[in-house]
């Protein structure tokens, strides 16, 4: 935990990913192109597929339950947990909680309407204890304190600073805890050799293109903690891991 002073949005618009402190040549490593995923005038197919190869991903790598595994950590000594999941994008992470948590009961959003129709469309639309529902991370159709735990995986780094910061002062407002989940930023170095070995296959497959642009446009921990200062009221984040592995963050009010 950390004090810090409030950050004017007008600053924070034009912070770099990493940071208000980031050197000349992580400031080079940015796009401000956005993901297909993010993208209205893509092929409604190429974006479903950058979707599947997601929670493919997830399915091969154990991303699901590792996040699960953070997710109930933070909500241990809650008997009945409400969790609300932003920014679901295919629901793996909410239905993993279901299996895993016997009473914890879900709410499941997403603002794009395609993929909250396909979770809806799912087992999870049908689940006793889920709730699957439009909403945008940014204001959220929620009272103060409504969740025991809000939690946003892989899709902080879609949205630029100021967006960013809503999502943080708005999931700790709605909920005890916001759980962030994100791409690390890795330091220069080999932050650009894992460029190096991602372009080649960025024009031929969509999952890696998106890959390209999500790893440009991620938050170090230095942009997390300026983000939070913007909060109103003020907000603590405590940042964990980061350098190989996903980048956590844990923040809620004061």
């Amino acid at each position: 935990m950390m004090d810090h002073m409030p950050v004017d949005t007008a600053d924070i618009s034009a912070m770099p990913r990493g940071g208000p402190d980031a050197s000349c040549l992580d400031r080079l490593l940015h796009t401000d192109r956005r993901e297909y995923l993010d993208r209205e005038d893509v092929d409604p197919r190429v974006r479903r597929s950058v979707v599947r190869a997601l929670e493919w991903t997830g399915d091969v790598f154990g991303n699901h339950e590792k996040f699960a595994k953070l997710a109930l950590d933070e909500v241990a000594d809650v008997a009945d947990p409400r969790i609300l999941e932003l920014g679901a994008g295919h629901g793996g992470l909410s239905r993993t909680l279901l299996e895993w948590h016997p009473s914890a009961r879900l709410t499941v959003t997403d603002v794009d309407p395609e993929s909250v129709a396909a979770i809806g469309a799912t087992d999870l639309g049908s689940h006793p204890r889920a709730t699957v529902r439009q909403m945008d991370a940014t204001s959220l159709d929620a009272a103060d304190g409504e969740f025991d735990l809000a939690v946003f995986v892989l899709s902080l780094h879609h949205l630029p600073p100021v967006d960013a910061a809503r999502v943080i002062a708005e999931g700790a407002r709605a909920a005890d805890k916001l759980l962030i989940i994100d791409l690390p930023r890795p330091p220069v170095p080999l932050h650009v050799l894992r460029l190096a070995a991602m372009l080649p296959w960025a024009p031929l497959v969509p999952f890696v293109h998106d890959g390209v642009i999500s790893s440009l446009r991620a938050y170090s921990p230095s942009a997390l903690r300026a983000l939070a200062a913007c909060a109103d009221p003020p907000v603590d984040i405590e940042l964990r891991g980061g350098l190989l592995g996903p980048q956590v963050a844990v923040a809620s009010r004061r």
